[in-house]
């Protein structure tokens, strides 16, 4: 394995600036990732000498356009080993990925089905299937899970049933960083039949995931969190699933035919991608898997999890510190709060310093509401952070106890 962080930072330009007489110690990756240059170049290559609509479009810049858009797609459905190219439904993100399949999926529920996803959700995989539980009585099962941040394996062995049709769970948790054991879940519910999503928004810029290997039904995932464009991201699906379901919006480039008496929906992709889309984004998120693609992925796992030893070791020094998410498998995220200090307080003092981490709920109030506490401090590393990275921000961190005290 090989893996020279010094060489990783200098494509990304923005970790190069000062926050007033400090240096960036960029903190919060499960936020947003900041983006290599070669993503920026891409961008501005296409509003400089691509700009078009695609699809459809005869002339040159439009069939330039076309083919890198194109170009993208293909270069993700390689990374993620997807079956086929229009198995990659270009989205807005993970939110907008899961509210596709919820909508399309749940018009063939009825009532009285079960969806399970757990406790450690983000909020964009809680609410869309509630909506289901209002619209069509769906019944929402929950897997708990324990103090260390792991769900219970046999809890939601016990709530799989026929009566089954969905699980959608978080590949790796944003707030605690705990790793779910997604393979055999996958397993476990198509035992009874039932289809399974995966809430890849945390995982695949840690490390490899396989859709065939993993034999997942659904993935979402955003560019954003992944080295690429914020508003773009990709709904994987099985095709045969895909072709089952309904479209998710109606309008340009998803119809067949149309007349104002019947309309017969387009082949896949472009099924479930109705409109103009964000076509400069699905080209900078191309970029971004191509450069992702070119590292040692097993490499940057094994270095993110020494950053993250690494930090915890030095944080635990702290005098009244407490960790949420000790969960034996975990990735690059530290969350933590100090006695009777609020986090707002401590993200401001540092963020005084140079240092950029998140503070509140993490949009995962209910992992807040099991532990009792409001929210906490969450330090959330990626492949461009370094240990003096996490030197400075323990320094820094240290300050503002002392001022606080």
């Amino acid at each position: 394995m090989s893996f020279d962080v010094n060489a990783i930072r200098e494509d990304f330009p923005i970790l190069k600036q000062t926050i007033g007489k400090y240096p960036l110690i960029y903190l919060d990756n499960g936020a947003t990732t900041q983006k290599p240059q070669v993503v920026i170049d891409k961008i501005t290559n296409y509003y400089t000498n691509e700009n078009a609509n695609i699809h459809r479009g005869v002339h040159f810049l439009s069939q330039q356009a076309t083919t890198a858009y194109e170009r993208a797609r293909t270069i993700i459905q390689k990374h993620i080993n997807a079956k086929q190219s229009y198995e990659c439904i270009f989205t807005k993100g993970t939110t907008d990925s899961i509210n596709l399949v919820a909508h399309s999926f749940g018009k063939l529920l009825e009532k009285g089905d079960e969806i399970i996803i757990s406790a450690l959700e983000h909020h964009s995989n809680i609410v869309p299937w509630q909506f289901l539980v209002e619209e069509k009585g769906i019944q929402l099962k929950v897997i708990p899970m324990n103090d260390m941040g792991d769900i219970d394996i046999n809890a939601y062995q016990k709530l799989l049933s026929n009566k089954t049709k969905l699980v959608s769970i978080t590949h790796v948790s944003n707030s605690l960083g705990t790793i779910n054991p997604i393979k055999e879940m996958i397993k476990m519910a198509h035992k009874v039949g039932a289809y399974f999503l995966v809430d890849a928004a945390q995982s695949l810029q840690h490390f490899k995931v396989d859709v065939q290997e993993l034999d997942c039904d659904f993935m979402a995932f955003s560019g954003h969190k992944i080295f690429g464009p914020t508003g773009v991201g990709i709904l994987y699906g099985k095709e045969e699933l895909l072709n089952m379901l309904p479209p998710y919006q109606g309008g340009g480039d998803m119809i067949k035919t149309v007349t104002f008496e019947k309309t017969t929906y387009n082949v896949l992709p472009h099924k479930f991608e109705a409109g103009t889309p964000n076509i400069v984004g699905g080209i900078g998120l191309g970029a971004a898997f191509e450069w992702l693609s070119q590292l040692d992925l097993e490499a940057v796992k094994y270095y993110e999890n020494e950053l993250l030893t690494y930090a915890t070791n030095q944080i635990k020094e702290i005098k009244d510190v407490k960790i949420y998410g000790e969960a034996q498998h975990k990735s690059s995220v530290l969350s933590f709060l100090i006695k009777d200090m609020h986090p707002y307080d401590i993200g401001t003092l540092l963020n005084q310093q140079g240092v950029a981490v998140r503070t509140g709920h993490h949009c995962t109030q209910p992992i807040m509401d099991f532990y009792g506490i409001p929210g906490t401090i969450r330090a959330s590393f990626s492949l461009y952070n370094t240990k003096n990275d996490i030197d400075l921000f323990i320094k820094a961190l240290k300050r503002a106890v002392t001022m606080l005290s």
